[in-house]
């Protein structure tokens, strides 16, 4: 079986694709990922094939969206984006990109990370069976559905087909959700017939990187890892606000500031602070107590899956949804961007370390969570889908 991955040109959708790839990989399938050309060197280190497709989010195009999009309230980003960036500019160019790349590479079936919407409709006008891999732990809220209407059914005519008002084309033969059901936020769309639950696998080792010596030898205190993921690390005054919070106190912390930062920047710190370019999550997460972080859906799961609670300070997109829901189920406390200071981040900090209640509710999601199926399951429900090409109606 040939199966082409599409995504978003951004390292937080790629990642939540890359253990099912494997998994198909290691059952003896060919893999490609078909995304835009800057993330061919992530592709090439997960071991896949890549093909350029789509544009950049760095494009000066999607830089007007998302300067635009910045200057919005909090609330009404993730629509704007969904429709200006998402559904008007990176589908139509992804779509036309991927006719020349199946032409190339002739696929059985399409899985495509769940934002992306031009594999879908590619798919579709070649009779061809998809499958879409939430990127959005909550779900998808209707107002965000609502708006890409439009713009998707001018991109479905462009490619021959006909109008598809209730979105049925996103989720028509299987989603694959890589989140705990108990995280789905219940106000959000969900497709009781094609969505399938499988365990969060987070992949985070895309370099050569590995767990510091020092580690081993931090103070018999609570440690706090800190990050702001790989979109949004160039907002280093809220780096500036986490290190002058938290570097006088008893506790350690850990801060990545991403490859493209110089932590050098920050100045020198006290001991007990370790401020680094990279560390794989996978590796430093099990010498944690609590994880403050913007509330990207890859570092917040990477938390649950180790069963420890946040502190968040969301920026945009899923973010300000990730840290309400994971205040609702009491694992993380929210701090609002334009609250943050030294005192708010110390504040939120020592009260999620001071009340146990925040990691036993942690640990219980990350005991649902090692309770679900892995990504050979995911494997199989492909195998079928691709040979059935129907839709998989999940076990209520």
């Amino acid at each position: 079986m040939r199966v082409l991955f599409t995504c978003l040109p951004a390292t937080g959708h790629l990642h939540p694709l890359v253990p099912i790839a494997r998994a198909l990989a290691d059952a003896g399938h060919q893999v490609a990922f078909a995304t835009h050309a800057s993330m061919a060197p992530l592709v090439d280190r997960a071991g896949f094939r890549h093909v350029p497709a789509g544009i950049s989010v760095t494009s000066p195009e999607a830089g007007v969206v998302l300067g635009k999009m910045m200057t919005l309230p909090q609330s009404e980003q993730p629509v704007y984006a969904a429709r200006h960036l998402f559904a008007e500019l990176l589908a139509p160019a992804m779509a036309a990109d991927l006719t020349g790349v199946l032409d190339q590479w002739p696929a059985d079936l399409l899985v495509r990370d769940s934002t992306e919407l031009g594999g879908c409709v590619v798919a579709e006008s070649r009779g061809l069976p998809h499958a879409a891999v939430s990127a959005v732990a909550v779900g998808l809220y209707q107002r965000v559905l609502d708006t890409i209407v439009e713009p998707v059914n001018t991109l479905r005519a462009a490619h021959g087909l006909p109008p598809d008002p209730e979105l049925a084309m996103l989720d028509r033969y299987l989603t694959l959700h890589p989140f705990p059901p108990g995280f789905l936020d219940p106000a959000v769309r969900r497709s009781a017939r094609t969505t399938h639950f499988i365990r969060p696998n987070p992949f985070d080792q895309s370099g050569d990187e590995t767990l510091p010596a020092w580690v081993d030898e931090l103070a018999d205190q609570p440690t706090v890892y800190a990050t702001l993921g790989t979109a949004f690390n160039g907002m280093t005054d809220v780096f500036t606000a986490f290190l002058a919070g938290l570097r006088n106190e008893p506790l350690n912390l850990i801060l990545t500031v991403g490859r493209d930062q110089d932590p050098a920047q920050f100045g020198p710190q006290p001991p007990n602070v370790h401020v680094e370019r990279y560390i794989p999550q996978s590796l430093l997460l099990p010498f944690c107590d609590v994880v403050l972080t913007h509330g990207g859906s890859g570092t917040m799961m990477a938390a649950l899956t180790n069963g420890l609670p946040l502190v968040m300070v969301p920026i945009s997109a899923d973010q300000p949804d990730n840290a309400d829901r994971c205040a609702e189920l009491g694992v993380g406390r929210p701090v609002e961007l334009e609250h943050l200071s030294p005192e708010t981040i110390r504040r939120a900090v020592h009260s999620v370390l001071g009340d146990p209640a925040y990691r036993q509710r942690a640990l219980r999601l990350r005991d649902e969570i090692r309770a679900m199926p892995g990504p050979e399951h995911a494997v199989r429900l492909l195998e079928r889908l691709a040979a059935e090409r129907k839709p998989l109606k999940a076990v209520a």
